[in-house]
């Protein structure tokens, strides 16, 4: 039984590119007979399957953008998906949502069922289990069928497409700098695990800050959070057992339940305790006290990467996962700002 082989393999063992590879499997004239038949030949000879990925999307558009998010509890992800719709409503485009609940498989099983003639591209943001498993081959797959992907907030620089993010480790320094620079000294970080990329680089500001401003880097006040359910744990543990005067959260669910439990612990936020965090959604505008935070407008992300996305669609050229392509990707930095509430003492 030979090995299935994929477009890659075909479009090397001929020497021709994926492109034109893609075009003789569909008989597009822009491709010459003689070099259509040998392609097909090939690729009947060692039983080349499409897994029923975008090929059938390529003669007929459905007009349909596939969205991906790790989960739909944060804020954040429902500002995108809001920014996405603005723009693919006013384009034409239709949106359906998808949900990997922060699973590999299930990102894996929300891309092969939305490629197989739902959609005509992707935008996604990452799960914890992809990055850390560091296994994009799902990704990959999709593009190299010809379905352009834009990648948002959680990213890889594994894979070469277009992107749209923060400078969460600027964005970070900032903040933290800015609680410093009010006179706090013993600075806590609530983050999340290291694979999780915008909590790594979150991470790496809170560091780089406290650095820059002699203040030493103690791993008794940088929590790591897994799961929610151990939220409450570690961050009781911390403000029981430390003498702590600010905490930088990376997002706004880390930074209410600082508060609940401060307040449980007879500890007055912001007179002994400050308080900032990523995310500036309703949570952090309604909480008690109200939340300084970091805003990553998620909007003007869900608007800039659907953009992105239909700029790739509307383009006749193919999308090929080529290595001469890949400088036409592009990086998108979308500014952050810091709002100033009651969790600080500088409003």
């Amino acid at each position: 039984m030979r090995r299935k082989v994929t477009l890659k393999q075909i479009a090397k063992e001929l020497d021709v590119s994926v492109s034109t590879v893609s075009k003789s499997l569909r008989n597009s004239p822009e491709i010459s007979e003689d070099t259509r038949l040998k392609v097909q030949a090939f690729a009947k000879l060692y039983n080349y399957k499409p897994n029923n990925i975008a090929l059938s999307l390529k003669n007929k558009k459905t007009k349909t953008i596939g969205v991906v998010i790790p989960e739909i509890v944060h804020h954040f992800f429902a500002t995108v998906i809001t920014g996405i719709e603005q723009v693919a409503n006013e384009q034409g485009y239709n949106v359906i949502i998808c949900m990997s609940n922060e699973s590999f498989d299930k990102e894996v099983i929300n891309l092969e069922m939305l490629a197989n003639g739902s959609t005509d591209g992707f935008i996604m943001s990452l799960s914890k289990e992809t990055q850390q498993k560091s296994d994009y081959h799902h990704i990959m797959e999709v593009m190299n069928q010809g379905m352009p992907v834009v990648m948002f907030d959680r990213v890889t620089n594994e894979i070469f497409t277009d992107k749209v993010i923060i400078d969460d480790f600027s964005a970070a320094f900032d903040a933290v700098s800015f609680l410093i620079e009010g006179g706090a000294k013993k600075i806590a970080l609530i983050t999340t695990v290291d694979y999780v990329s915008v909590g790594k680089l979150r991470t790496d500001g809170y560091i780089k800050a406290l650095e820059t401003h002699g203040i030493e880097v103690e791993d008794k006040y940088i929590i790591k959070i897994e799961d929610i359910d151990s939220c409450n744990t570690k961050i009781h543990y911390l403000l029981n057992n430390e003498e702590v005067d600010a905490i930088f959260a990376v997002n706004e669910l880390f930074a209410v339940v600082a508060i609940k439990i401060a307040k449980s612990l007879d500890i007055n936020v912001p007179e002994d305790l400050e308080v900032i965090a990523f995310t500036d959604g309703i949570i952090s505008k309604y909480s008690t006290p109200t939340i300084t935070t970091v805003s990553q407008n998620g909007i003007k992300m869900g608007r800039k990467a659907a953009q992105m996305l239909i700029e790739r669609l509307e383009n006749e050229e193919e999308y090929d996962y080529e290595e001469e392509i890949i400088e036409q990707y592009k990086t998108e930095v979308i500014e952050t700002n810091l709002i100033l509430r009651d969790s600080t003492k500088t409003k």
